[in-house]
C-alpha cells in the first residue's frame, strides 16, 4: 500500500534543491515501504483520526528533514545495508561496551584507543551514556538533561561525528543510549513545567492528589527500594505528584502525547545523522502506563517502538534499535517482534535470560534449569537479533521462572537466594567475590554486582590450579554467549580480567551504588600486557580475542539459525545445536570442574559426520565406547572437520 499522495508532497517539499531526482524516488520508495509500518502503529497509539492524522505529517515532515540533511557518506552507508539487511546477525558481529570517560577519558581519546579494540575483534562499540545528564547524582548519565548537547567533560557534537566517522572506517558501529521513559527534573521540558507552563505539564504525569497514585501503587514494583522507594514525587513548584519510577529526579515521559513522539523521533534522526548506528532504548518496557498492571510490557510499548522504528528507516535505513528490556524470559522475544510487529520493531534485545542461566549453571554445576529455560523461550523472528553477554553495567538480577524452576525439581524462590549467595561468597565452596545489590527483605530479592573476574572467582584463586579453573569460567561463559548467535558484547575490563573496583565508593555520588565496583576506569597497565600470555590479561584477552576470530569464520553462528538446547546429555553439560545450510554446529559446554561424558552419537544426529572442534582447531578423539571426555569447564565448538 502506498502513502498517500498528500504525504509524499509533504515529504518532498522538505528537500532542497540540491537534491538529485535518484535521492528524491529513494525517499518516496522508502516513504510507500514503511508506510503501513508507521500509519498502524499512530492509529493504535491514537485512535482519533484527526489526531493520528496530524501526527502522521508531523512525522513524515520530520524523516524528509532528517533525510535531506543527512551527510552523503551516511546516504551510502544506507544503500550498503539496504542490500545487506543481516549486517546485525552476521557472524563477524562482536561487540564491547564502556563508559567513555572510564575507558579513555573523552571522545578523542576512545579514537587513540581504537587499536585496543580492533585487536579484540570488535566491530560494535556501545559508549555508555554520553549526553548531558544532570549535574550530582544522575543514575549513571540515565537523568538526561539534553539529549542534543554531548557531555562538556567527554566533548561536543562535534567530536561525536569524528568518532563515529573514524569508527565507520574501521568497519566499527557505534552506539549510544537513548532514555526513553524518562528525563531529569533539570530538563527544559521539566523546567518549563515547573514553570506553569500548562503544554509541557502534559509531557508528563502529573497528579493533583494521591488518588490516582495510590491506585497505581497497588500493582506497581519498586526498581529501586532501598534509595528510591515508591514510584511518586511531590513537587511543590508542579503542585502536583509526578511519576517517577527510579528517582525522584527522574521525571517518567507522557508517551501518550503527541509531542514527545515527535520529539524523540526529531532527536533520533539528528544523532543518526552524526553517525550513531544503533540506539539502546532504555527503560522501554516502562513507557506506557495502565491502571491495574505494573506498567510494563504494555502493548502500546510496542507500537511507540514501531512509529520511531519506521521514521528512522525512512530517513536513515542504516540505524537500527535495541530494546533495553530486562524483563521476565516470556515477555523477551516480544521486544524483537511477534505477531502484527514482526519486523516492525527493535532489531535487538538484550538475551537477559541467557546471562542469568549461563551464571546459573556454574554454580549450580548442571544445566537442568538452562535446559528448561531456554529450551522454552520462543523462536525469534528472522529479523531479530540477540544481544548476548556474560554481564552488563548493570547488576545481575535472577530472572527465573517459577514454572521453569519447578521443571527442574527446584524452587525459583529459593535458587535465587542460593544464586545471589554464591555470588555473594556465602555459600560454602563459592568462588566467587561479588557484592550483593539493593537487598529487599520484604521479597527476598537480592542482585549481584562484580566484575566477570571477580565473579568466577579469578582474584581470589590460591594457586596456579584455582587461577587455571577461574580462567577457564571465565572463557567458558564467554564461549556460550559468542556461540548463541546474535551480537556477543564484553563489558570494558573483562577482556583483561580486572577485580571489582575496591574504591568504587570513594567518588562522590557512587558511595550508595555497588555497581560501580563492577565500572572500573580500564587498567592501561593491564592492557599493556594484553599479548603476553605468561600474563593474567594475557591469557584472558588472547582467549577472547580467539573466540571473536574463531566466530567470524563460522557461518553457522549467524543469528538467523535455528537455536535447539539438546536433551539426552549429561546434566553437567550443556549442548546447543545450530541448523544452518552451511552445516551443523553443536556447542558443548561443561559447566563443572570434572571430566563430563558425551555420546558421539548424540553429536552426529545433529548432523555431524567427524568431530572437529573450531575452538581447538582440532579432530576430537572419540575412546572405544563412543564417548566424548570434555575436561572441566571446557567449551567446544563442533562442526563438521573441514576438507583436506
Amino acid at each position: 500500500m502506498s502513502a498517500p499522495l498528500d504525504l509524499h508532497a509533504i515529504a518532498a517539499a522538505r528537500l532542497g534543491s540540491a537534491t538529485g531526482p535518484g535521492r528524491r524516488q529513494s525517499l518516496a520508495l522508502r516513504l510507500d515501504r514503511y508506510w503501513p509500518d508507521l500509519r498502524d502503529a499512530v492509529t493504535a497509539l491514537h485512535p482519533d483520526p484527526a489526531v493520528a492524522d496530524a501526527l502522521l505529517r508531523r512525522l513524515v515532515e520530520t524523516a524528509a528533514t532528517a533525510y535531506d540533511a543527512r551527510p552523503a557518506d551516511l546516504h551510502r552507508l544506507d544503500e550498503q545495508r539496504l542490500l545487506r539487511p543481516d549486517w546485525l546477525q552476521r557472524p563477524e558481529m562482536f561487540g564491547y561496551a564502556c563508559y567513555t570517560e572510564r575507558f579513555a577519558g573523552d571522545l578523542a581519546g576512545v579514537v587513540d584507543r581504537l587499536d585496543h579494540l580492533e585487536e579484540l575483534g570488535v566491530t560494535y562499540l556501545h559508549l555508555m551514556p554520553l549526553l548531558q545528564p544532570r549535574e550530582g547524582d544522575n543514575d549513571g548519565g540515565y537523568a538526561v538533561a539534553d539529549y542534543r548537547t554531548v557531555r562538556a567533560d567527554l566533548g561536543t557534537t562535534d567530536d561525536l561525528r569524528d568518532l563515529a566517522t573514524e569508527l565507520r572506517g574501521r568497519g566499527i558501529s557505534l552506539v549510544i543510549d537513548l532514555v526513553l521513559n524518562h528525563v531529569a527534573r533539570e530538563h527544559a521540558w521539566a523546567e518549563a513545567a515547573r514553570a506553569g507552563d500548562a503544554a509541557y505539564r502534559e509531557w508528563f504525569h502529573v497528579f493533583d492528589d494521591r488518588a490516582l497514585p495510590d491506585a497505581y501503587e497497588q500493582t506497581l514494583p519498586e526498581v529501586f527500594p532501598d534509595f528510591a522507594p515508591g514510584n511518586f514525587t511531590f513537587d511543590p513548584e508542579l503542585d502536583g505528584w509526578v511519576w517517577t519510577t527510579f528517582n525522584e529526579w527522574q521525571w517518567d515521559l507522557n508517551w501518550a502525547n503527541p509531542d514527545v513522539l515527535v520529539e524523540f523521533a526529531e532527536t533520533i534522526l539528528l544523532l543518526a545523522n552524526l553517525g550513531v548506528e544503533v540506539f539502546r532504548l532504555d527503560a522501554i518496557a516502562f513507557l506506557w502506563k495502565r491502571l491495574g498492571t505494573d506498567c510494563q510490557n504494555q502493548p502500546e510499548v510496542h507500537a511507540i517502538t514501531q512509529a520511531l522504528h519506521a521514521v528512522t528507516r525512512i530517513a536513515a535505513p542504516a540505524v537500527a534499535f535495541k530494546a533495553e528490556a530486562i524483563v521476565g524470559p516470556r515477555d523477551l522475544v516480544q521486544y524483537l517482534g511477534t505477531g502484527r510487529h514482526v519486523g516492525r520493531v527493535s532489531d535487538l534485545a538484550y538475551h537477559n535470560s541467557l546471562m542469568v542461566q549461563v551464571w546459573s549453571m556454574l554454580a549450580a554445576g548442571g544445566k537442568s534449569l538452562a535446559r528448561e529455560a531456554l529450551g522454552a523461550l520462543p523462536a525469534t523472528p528472522s529479523t531479530g537479533t540477540w544481544i548476548t553477554y556474560a554481564r552488563c553495567h548493570d547488576d545481575i538480577g535472577w530472572a527465573i521462572d517459577d514454572t521453569d524452576a519447578w521443571r527442574a525439581g527446584v524452587t525459583g524462590a529459593g535458587h535465587r537466594a542460593f544464586l545471589s549467595d554464591w555470588y555473594a561468597g556465602r555459600f560454602p565452596g563459592s568462588w566467587a567475590e561479588g557484592l550483593v545489590f539493593q537487598a529487599n527483605p520484604a521479597t527476598g530479592d537480592q542482585r549481584i554486582s562484580g566484575t566477570a573476574a571477580s565473579l568466577v572467582g579469578l582474584h581470589s584463586a590460591g594457586d596456579p590450579l584455582e587461577t587455571d579453573a577461574a580462567l577457564a569460567r571465565l572463557f567458558l561463559a564467554h564461549a556460550v554467549v559468542c556461540g548463541w548467535g546474535g551480537v556477543p558484547v564484553i563489558w570494558s575490563g573483562d577482556e583483561l580480567g580486572q577485580p571489582n573496583d575496591p574504591d568504587w565508593a570513594a567518588e562522590p555520588g557512587h558511595e550508595d551504588d555497588n555497581r560501580w565496583a563492577h565500572r572500573p576506569r580500564l587498567d592501561w597497565d593491564r592492557a599493556a600486557a594484553r599479548h603476553d600470555l605468561r600474563t593474567v590479561p594475557g591469557r584472558v584477552f588472547s582467549g577472547l580475542a580467539h573466540l571473536a576470530r574463531v566466530r567470524a569464520s563460522l557461518p553457522q553462528l549467524h543469528a538467523s539459525a535455528r537455536v535447539q538446547v539438546l536433551d539426552g546429555v549429561d546434566d553437567g553439560v550443556l549442548a546447543v545445536a545450530r541448523e544452518h545450510a552451511a552445516g551443523a554446529f553443536v556447542g558443548l559446554y561443561n559447566v563443572t570442574g570434572t571430566r563430563r561424558p558425551v555420546d558421539l552419537h548424540r553429536v552426529r544426529a545433529a548432523g555431524i559426520r567427524t568431530a572437529y572442534d573450531a575452538l581447538g582447531g582440532h579432530v576430537l578423539e572419540v575412546g572405544g565406547d563412543g564417548v566424548l571426555w570434555l575436561p572441566p569447564y571446557a567449551a567446544w565448538w563442533v562442526v563438521d572437520a573441514p576438507a583436506g
